[in-house]
């Protein structure tokens, strides 16, 4: 009599239940003979109505935590169906594959290296894209004026935002020690050199060369001690009293 169990039961079948050895034998022809690599038989889970997997614990070396899995398969007759080397919770194994291009830091780039955009990067569009939606087309000539003719590509509002998020987060934003600890900001300095498009009314260059942000970009509401109308009174800085005589000598007018 056939070993047929219900396919939405999940109660593995008996017939493969009982093929512990048969799948120990495929783990070792998997470890290439080395018995020694395939430790205790861990579990046994239910796959369909004809299919079951086998773990054993693996004690190849360096493979810590893993598990040799090893299907069987069959309804009269069981078979050998796949066999895996399997990661348990345990197991030490490498970080998640991060792109190159994602991984990479600004700091990372040298002189001489070569940092290469993806066709699809989003931080990029057409430059006849580069109206934003609800912009007025007629904007278009000064926009080009603003971006340059003979561009294939311009920053998309995207990569623009961005851009802009990481700027006032970093060295030179509204929340840097700098700009808290400064009387006024950015943006009424002399300076202060703006940025065109969409970015003007937030950031800018400074162009004050003896402070550690000249030609950064900057935010709006960061701030130094360099802001170009910064006063300081030059004068005494010694409270001066009303003179007193006081000799103990009283001065009367003379009568001569």
């Amino acid at each position: 009599m056939q070993d047929l169990a219900d396919p939405t039961s999940g109660t593995v079948p008996a017939l493969l239940a009982d093929a512990v050895d048969l799948a120990r034998v495929a783990a070792v022809e998997a470890a290439d003979g080395e018995a020694a690599e395939v430790g205790e038989h861990l579990d046994v889970e239910f796959e369909d109505a004809s299919a079951a997997t086998h773990y054993f614990a693996a004690a190849k070396p360096g493979y810590r935590g893993w598990t040799w899995a090893v299907t069987v398969m069959g309804t009269d007759e069981v078979t050998v169906g796949e066999i895996a080397l399997l990661p348990g919770a345990d197991a030490v194994v490498a970080p998640e594959w991060i792109p190159w291009n994602e991984r990479v830091r600004a700091e990372d780039l040298a002189p001489g290296d070569l940092l290469p955009v993806d066709e699809d990067d989003e931080r990029l569009v057409p430059a006849h894209a580069s109206l934003e939606e609800g912009d007025d087309p007629d904007q278009l000539a000064d926009v080009a004026d603003e971006l340059g003719f003979g561009r294939p590509r311009v920053m998309s509002p995207e990569g623009r935002l961005d851009a802009a998020v990481r700027w006032s987060d970093g060295d030179f934003g509204p929340g840097a020690e700098m700009a808290r600890a400064a009387s006024a900001h950015c943006g009424t300095c002399g300076f202060y050199l703006s940025l065109v498009g969409s970015l003007r009314g937030t950031f800018g260059v400074c162009g004050n060369g003896n402070v550690p942000a000249d030609g950064h970009v900057v935010h709006a509401e960061y701030g130094c001690g360099g802001h170009s109308e910064l006063q300081i009174d030059t004068g005494s800085v010694v409270m001066v009293s009303e003179l007193v005589y006081d000799d103990g000598v009283e001065m009367e007018p003379s009568t001569s």
